[in-house]
């Protein structure tokens, strides 16, 4: 079967969409805290054939800018901020093929905890979860999670590995046939199918058993979004579903290069993998309409949702210097989170110190600069160009309001992208694995040996 795209739609448990200003559109739902809100969503990218439905997640609200969460909550810039699980339960009731996936922090949580919700939602779902490894960004999550700061950068990736190991391991314990559940004899299953981990770490003990079996999919899918340096390693070493960012063809696949030879690397097959490049289509059924709709979106944005959203990503009071005032080496060495963004700014500004107002144009934060305006000619051409040039193998879709923006790409841009046989017109099994392509993992299979280079 020739190459296709996974579509992925990219949500939050909050609300607004990724774009902080999209709740301010005339027609975006306003009950964003309801079961029906998220369930319409799942109904129209199950409809669309979408691969999954994911959830990013935070810790805190947006609080670093100022230090303060006044205008957090003021101009409704992520100020709420739900159990994404919980939701996708929601989603998952009224759903039958589509992927469920959701952030959970390996900072500050616990290996076993994690395991067992994911385990759990895997099999309550069918064998469709997915669980996206975060190590969190800031010390407004460090502060609700009790702790004094958050983590250096490279450390947490470090705890990160660990807390794969036991999660992966824990998910091991329980081998397939392991249950029996024979009435007559009275055996429920077999002891000798069912082990203890007893891991012992720099970071972690855990011993088990664990108590989920094992689902009709293995274990849940893994996903990353790593854009750093020792993010990509983390990312080529455990992830198989990699979100991407870039902004640009050439960029992206730089990107897809490097992360697909950390697999290489890491002793792992990168075809086993899939990297999806976030995306914000504006869509309607012509050019025209599609730009009119565009100049809408553009009067929502403004500019606190940059720079809130830039402090809270990378755990730096912008407020602590006038707009146009040079960043010196020591802020831009200090800043933590995700740092691609600071060094997209770095490069795309050209700029060695740039200033708060150069994050705020060159970072992309909180607006739609970078938007895919158009028909369903323009878009699947966009989106074909970066697909079939191997910038990546599918995308992120981010809304600019909600339910609608959805409901567009599935309406316009989806039945283009078949008919030119780049995307699936039905799901190919039942479980998230079956529906991307990836194999149900053995038990140990990610205990993988290393390579000194990429083959």
């Amino acid at each position: 079967m020739n190459r296709q795209m996974v579509l992925v739609g990219f949500l939050q448990a909050q609300n607004c969409t990724n774009l902080p200003s999209s709740w301010r559109h005339p027609d975006s739902r306003d009950d964003s805290m309801s079961a029906d809100y998220y369930q319409e969503i799942a109904r129209i990218l199950e409809a669309g054939k979408f691969h999954m439905a994911f959830f990013d997640d935070r810790l805190a609200m947006p609080d670093r800018y100022g230090n303060d969460h006044a205008h957090t909550v003021e101009y409704g810039i992520r100020c709420v901020k739900m159990d994404p699980l919980i939701v996708l339960t929601t989603m998952g009731m009224v759903t039958e093929r589509l992927g469920l996936g959701a952030t959970c922090s390996t900072t500050y949580y616990e290996p076993f905890d994690v395991a067992r919700r994911f385990a759990t939602l895997d099999l309550m779902s069918g064998g469709r979860a997915g669980w996206n490894v975060v190590t969190s960004l800031n010390d407004g999550e460090a502060l609700n999670m009790g702790r004094d700061s958050h983590p250096e950068h490279d450390s947490r990736y470090d705890r990160a590995d660990e807390f794969m190991e036991v999660v992966l391991g824990h998910w091991d314990t329980w081998e397939d046939g392991a249950l029996i559940m024979d009435k007559q004899s009275g055996r429920f299953a077999d002891p000798t199918k069912v082990k203890r981990l007893d891991h012992k770490g720099p970071a972690f003990k855990s011993r088990g058993p664990f108590t989920v079996p094992r689902s009709s999919q293995g274990h849940p899918v893994i996903i990353q979004a790593g854009a750093s340096g020792r993010g990509q390693r983390f990312a080529g070493r455990w992830g198989e579903v990699i979100f991407t960012a870039a902004r640009n063809l050439a960029s992206a696949k730089e990107g897809y290069a490097a992360v697909r030879n950390e697999a290489a690397k890491a002793g792992r097959d990168p075809d086993q993998m899939f990297l999806c490049n976030l995306t914000t289509p504006v869509c309607a059924a012509s050019k025209a309409e599609a730009e009119d709709k565009m100049a809408l979106i553009n009067k929502l944005p403004l500019e606190i949702d940059a720079l809130s959203l830039l402090a809270e990503a990378l755990n730096y009071d912008f407020a602590s210097k006038n707009l146009d005032e040079p960043l010196t080496t020591e802020d831009l060495k200090s800043m933590q989170g995700i740092l691609g963004i600071r060094d997209g700014v770095l490069k795309n500004s050209g700029k060695s110190n740039p200033s708060a107002r150069d994050f705020v144009t060159f970072s992309g934060r909180g607006q739609v600069h970078d938007a895919m305006v158009g028909g369903p000619k323009e878009i699947a051409d966009k989106l074909e160009e970066m697909f079939v040039e191997r910038g990546c193998d599918g995308f992120v879709i981010a809304a600019t309001y909600v339910p609608g923006s959805y409901a567009d790409f599935v309406e316009h841009v989806v039945p283009e992208l078949q008919r030119r046989g780049l995307f699936q017109k039905d799901y190919r099994g039942k479980t998230l694995r079956e529906n991307l392509g990836l194999k149900r993992p053995a038990a140990g299979a990610w205990k993988v040996q290393p390579r000194d280079a990429a083959e």
